[in-house]
């Protein structure tokens, strides 16, 4: 790692104003791409239909383009460690819009996948380079519970994807896709207002240089991979992905599921995709106790070099019961068939109290992903820890590419 003097820090703005904007953006962008990535599953059904495929290959473009997501973003990540990454970020985020807006007017089944393929190429690039802008605004001693917030959008950004490919799509499932791409292209005009986040400025033992003038100027290269590889912390957090996403990954057919219970109970397909939407959306609430899991895992590892590791294993550990229960469990759904999307809604909150099973149903959830929750902070947190400014983009598109394959 180098400093170099270059006297005035090379950035634009930095007031209080500017960094809590630019930290919104990036916030909102994590949640974006997961917008894009829950608005598929609920949809299933009706693109099914429209291509005239099995629901099946519906759900290879989901596999397909979490792994393909997950490939770009070690590229991405590379050339972010070593290049502008706000650059980078407007470019991803241009690439996604342009294939949620050509998944929108897709006239078939290969025009559909290749346009979500495009799609994941542009996400590829918002997780790890995001992440990397990310963590060198927050110091080590909050990053858990900052981090939470980081994945809390992401888990926002899922729900509200899953919730709005439900609603809006029920009846022409291109809406949410055409509205996504503006919001996307929305996006990238906001990035060009954002600060100039300096590489390292996090960093405690640079504080004091960078505030005079120098520039941390290290970067990435193909000679540091070995080393990034060797440390054993590295190998632990990217590996874990692999069986983690294998169970937990499973989470993206929720929608699906409780579609296909209010079928078999003899609803409306299109009433049954509301259903499933609302369910999948309610039931996951718990992950905003997110927050909680960063505090923790913030305070344990000030006692002990584990302590977030601590709290992420024992979460996910803690979970498997209560999902258990949430899959097997039957409920009873009763709502309005053919009614809109607020009669829908409204009679599902209303099950929760009127219906015992419902009830329980969303206990078990709740609990469920509040534990599992716990682990994303210190995740996030722990590759901050662990690995200079230079690294971490690429360690996370690492283990992101594990998480993909699982």
């Amino acid at each position: 790692m180098t400093l170099t003097r270059v006297g005035a820090a090379r950035v634009w703005g930095g007031g209080a104003v500017h960094r809590f904007y630019s930290v919104v953006v990036f916030v909102l962008l994590a949640s974006l791409d997961n917008v894009a990535i829950g608005l598929v599953p609920p949809l299933y059904g009706s693109i099914a239909v429209a291509f005239d495929v099995p629901q099946r290959l519906l759900g290879l473009v989901t596999a397909a383009s979490f792994l393909v997501s997950a490939v770009a973003a070690v590229a991405w990540a590379y050339v972010g460690d070593r290049a502008n990454r706000k650059r980078l970020l407007m470019v991803g985020t241009l690439i996604w819009a342009a294939g949620t807006g050509g998944s929108a007017v897709a006239a078939n089944y290969p025009a559909f996948l290749a346009a979500q393929l495009l799609a994941a190429v542009g996400l590829g690039a918002v997780g790890s380079v995001g992440f990397s802008v990310v963590t060198d605004l927050i110091s080590p001693r909050r990053r858990g519970l900052v981090m939470s917030f980081w994945g809390l959008s992401q888990g926002v950004g899922t729900l509200a994807g899953t919730l709005v490919g439900g609603l809006l799509g029920a009846v022409d499932w291109r809406r949410p896709f055409l509205m996504l791409t503006v919001v996307g292209l929305a996006a990238t005009a906001a990035y060009l207002f954002t600060y100039d986040i300096r590489r390292g400025q996090s960093e405690p033992a640079l504080a004091d240089a960078l505030a005079t003038g120098a520039e941390y100027d290290y970067r990435i290269s193909r000679a540091d991979l070995p080393g990034i590889l060797g440390r054993r912390t590295n190998r632990w957090l990217i590996l874990q992905g692999l069986t983690a996403q294998a169970a937990f990954g499973s989470l993206v057919w929720l929608p699906v599921l409780f579609a296909e219970r209010a079928e078999a109970q003899g609803y409306s397909p299109a009433t049954a995709v509301m259903v499933g939407s609302v369910f999948a959306t309610l039931f996951q609430l718990g992950g905003v106790l997110s927050i909680v899991g960063g505090l923790v895992g913030d305070r344990l590892q000030r006692r002990t070099p584990r302590g977030r590791a601590l709290v992420a294993a024992v979460g996910i550990l803690a979970a498997v019961p209560f999902y258990l229960v949430l899959f097997f469990v039957p409920i009873r759904i009763d709502v309005p068939d053919g009614a809109g999307g607020g009669a829908v809604v409204r009679a599902v909150l209303a099950s929760v109290v009127s219906e015992p099973s419902v009830g329980l149903s969303l206990f078990t959830a709740l609990l469920a992903l509040a534990l599992t929750s716990a682990n994303s902070p210190n995740w996030f947190a722990l590759i901050a820890d662990v690995n200079p400014p230079e690294h971490r983009g690429t360690v996370y598109s690492l283990g992101n590419l594990v998480n993909g394959v699982g």
